[in-house]
C-alpha cells in the first residue's frame, strides 16, 4: 500500500508542475504559430503585384474574387498573430488564422507532404488555443485577474460596510 500512496502523490506533484507550465506553452505556441502567419503576411506586403499574381494564377480560394481573397488573407496574417501574441482576444485571433491555414491547404493544392505537416501542425496548435483559451501569460489572463481582484475588493468593502 505504500508504494500506491507513493505513486499518487508522485502524480500529483506531476500534475502540480503540468498545470504550472500551462501558461508557458500557450506563449510558446502563441509565438511559434503567430511568427509563421506574420511573416508570411510581411512576405506578402512587401510584393503586392507578385502576391496578387499567386493569388490569381496559383491560390484558388473559393468564392472570393482573387484580389479580395489577396486582402483578406494577408491582412489575416498582418493583424490576428499580433492579437494572438498579445493575447487579446486570443480565441478570437487563433480561431481567425486557424480558418486562414484551413483556407491555405484548401486553395493551394500543390502543397508537398512536408509543407502539409507544417499546416496540420499550426493548425493543432491553434485549435488547442482556440478550445483552451490564450493562457494567463495573456492581456486576457491581466484582465481576468485584475477583474477577480476588483471582485474581492467590491466584496471585502460590501462586508465590512454591513459589519460596520
Amino acid at each position: 500500500m505504500k508504494l500506491m500512496n507513493w505513486v499518487v502523490a508522485a502524480y500529483r506533484q506531476f500534475e502540480r508542475g503540468m498545470v504550472l507550465l500551462q501558461p508557458l506553452a500557450a506563449l510558446l505556441a502563441r509565438l511559434y504559430v503567430a511568427k509563421v502567419f506574420f511573416l508570411s503576411g510581411l512576405t506578402k506586403l512587401r510584393d503586392w503585384e507578385t502576391t496578387l499574381l499567386l493569388f490569381t494564377e496559383e491560390y484558388h480560394v473559393p468564392l472570393l474574387p482573387p484580389e479580395v481573397a489577396a486582402v483578406m488573407g494577408t491582412a489575416g496574417e498582418i493583424v490576428l498573430p499580433v492579437l494572438l501574441v498579445l493575447g487579446w482576444p486570443g480565441r478570437f485571433a487563433a480561431a481567425g488564422l486557424f480558418i486562414v491555414n484551413a483556407v491555405a491547404v484548401v486553395s493551394y493544392p500543390a502543397l508537398e507532404l512536408l509543407e502539409l505537416k507544417d499546416h496540420y501542425l499550426w493548425g493543432v496548435l491553434l485549435g488547442y488555443l482556440v478550445v483552451h483559451g490564450v493562457g494567463s501569460w495573456s492581456l486576457e489572463g491581466l484582465l481576468r485577474c485584475r477583474a477577480r481582484t476588483n471582485h474581492k475588493e467590491q466584496n471585502e468593502q460590501t462586508r465590512t460596510a454591513v459589519a460596520g
